[in-house]
């Protein structure tokens, strides 16, 4: 049964605390303003996002996923999700040079940055404050403190990973959700929502798209990064399922 359609990815309720998250190939920029079907790209984010998740987790680092189905489809475990947008920043780019100019593009931070923003498409997704989101009663501040250190670990790994290519996370951003009491990240993590560049300065994520590339150069941008991550490694298959 679907249960949430978004711009990136459908979400089937399977039962039993299960779930299949189908991605498009459709690619979106500017609040939806750009829009663009690339064939091939809910394959390549499905896999990039399902092995991103397992060296999360190879790393002590929970997560919703399961295991890859194959195609464009993820098998994950339904959360509760708290709407806040996680993102952590390692250079500084994007808004964070509107909001302060006085940071050089792409200047290294004296240490990342987590931001937090309230998940609404109708407010556009605003930057808010932790004490925002704790008098609006979203989280605690103790909800806070794990969000944050989850959001730092996900960095490192993700930093770390990346180095070792040659490449640059500039920022990325992710969600999280109760598993079974738990916090964990969710949704997903791949070129959609990562910003990388690599040693010629080169992006091989979204904000191509959002500079005007076609959705063709879009889609090798994606080929180099999922290559680059890997094949997912946890297969679904019957025995799996049931765990």
């Amino acid at each position: 049964m679907l249960v949430y359609e978004g711009k990136a990815k459908k979400l089937y309720d399977l039962g039993n605390g299960t779930a299949r998250l189908v991605f498009k190939d459709e690619v979106t920029a500017f609040n939806g303003a750009r829009r663009e079907v690339v064939s091939g790209k809910g394959v390549l984010s499905a896999k990039t996002s399902s092995r991103l998740f397992e060296i999360l987790e190879d790393n002590g680092i929970p997560t919703h996923y399961i295991c890859y189905e194959g195609g464009a489809s993820v098998r994950v475990r339904l959360a509760k999700v708290i709407p806040l947008e996680v993102i952590v920043r390692n250079y500084a780019y994007g808004s964070m040079l509107k909001r302060m100019p006085l940071l050089k593009k792409l200047a290294r931070l004296s240490k990342p940055i987590v931001e937090l923003h309230f998940k609404s498409d109708e407010a556009g997704d605003p930057l808010i404050l932790p004490e925002d989101a704790i008098e609006a009663k979203i989280i605690d501040w103790s909800v806070w403190d794990e969000i944050k250190s989850l959001a730092l670990k996900a960095n490192s790994v993700l930093t770390n990973l990346f180095e070792k290519k040659g490449l640059k996370l500039i920022d990325f951003k992710i969600e999280v959700g109760w598993v079974d009491s738990r916090l964990v990240v969710i949704d997903e993590i791949s070129g959609d929502t990562i910003r990388v560049i690599d040693e010629k300065g080169e992006h091989l994520d979204k904000e191509l798209f959002r500079k005007g590339a076609s959705g063709k150069q879009l889609l090798e941008a994606y080929k180099r990064l999922q290559t680059i991550v890997g094949e997912p490694e946890r297969v679904c298959s019957d025995a799996s399922l049931q765990s």
